[in-house]
């Protein structure tokens, strides 16, 4: 959905010396260091989604599943705009099933999103709209920027989030909020968002991505085994009964002890110095 959009975003002083590619005319990657960038660079449409996109998103996320190279992945906008939703002229006038096509297809891309192994992180820099909340709630954390805004304004239209918002955002911030959230297509400030525990940290435009990098090069920086099991386990363990949940992490526990990093880590504590993680 796109929005009336007001506030302004950032790009990252110093970004340009990054080596670049872009997997499609609006989505540009950059990789260093174990991180990857993935930036929606569509600043017209405030990053609105075309199918096109989508089909290049879902493709990119493909290769990215099986690339251990990339321990942590940033997700983020351009301009005043994160994603404001799908591009609404795409299914204006269409028949239900290239509609239902549509919805289809978003969904696999944020599912594949919610499913990689690498942690994911919403660096959200402007308008999340729609389909752009339900990209940052596929994510495992998200980052705002104090400009940023929240929101699922489908209801708007006589329709309803298609891409997970009415369950993704129940299950990460209650269902009074969600339902709240989805009746009255209310845009929703980074701040309160992160008063409900939607968002991990709120920094200024000119912090938003420093500050996420500084996070996922800290999250790269773990043992990578130990990485993707601790974010499997939460999520996993988040819809299992407490005990089941309990029982799961003691067996996931005792796989790490047998890895060579486990090792590592702690000959490393006890020499006092940093770990050489290897991802084995």
């Amino acid at each position: 959905m796109t929005g009336d959009p007001r506030p302004g975003g950032h790009q990252e002083a110093g970004s340009s010396h990054r080596e670049q590619n872009r997997v499609h005319e609006h989505l540009v990657t950059e990789r260093a260091g174990g991180v990857e960038v993935l930036r929606v660079d569509r600043p017209a449409a405030l990053g609105a989604l075309s199918r096109g996109m989508l089909l290049a998103l879902r493709e990119h996320l493909t290769d990215l599943h099986a690339d251990e190279s990339v321990r942590v992945l940033i997700v983020t906008g351009t301009g005043k705009g994160f994603i404001a939703g799908a591009d609404i002229r795409e299914y204006h006038g269409v028949s239900q099933r290239d509609f239902d096509a549509y919805q289809r297809l978003s969904r696999a891309v944020f599912d594949a999103l919610a499913a990689l192994p690498q942690v994911t992180i919403a660096a959200v820099n402007g308008y999340a709209l729609g389909g752009g909340f339900e990209v940052a709630l596929s994510c495992d954390l998200i980052v705002a920027s104090d400009r940023a805004r929240f929101g699922l304004p489908e209801i708007n239209l006589g329709l309803l989030p298609g891409g997970g918002g009415t369950q993704r955002l129940a299950r990460a911030a209650g269902v009074r909020f969600a339902t709240e959230a989805v009746l009255t297509g209310r845009f929703y400030p980074a701040r309160k968002l992160h008063d409900r525990g939607v968002v991990n940290e709120v920094h200024s435009p000119d912090e938003l991505l420093p500050r996420t990098r500084e996070l996922a090069a800290t999250i790269a920086a773990k043992a990578p085994v130990a990485v993707r099991a601790a974010k499997r386990l939460v999520a996993d363990g988040a819809r299992m009964p407490l005990d089941v949940g309990l029982t799961v992490e003691q067996q996931v526990l005792s796989g790490l002890y047998a890895t060579a990093d486990a090792a590592e880590g702690v000959a490393a504590f006890l020499d006092k110095r940093q770990p050489t993680f290897t991802g084995r």
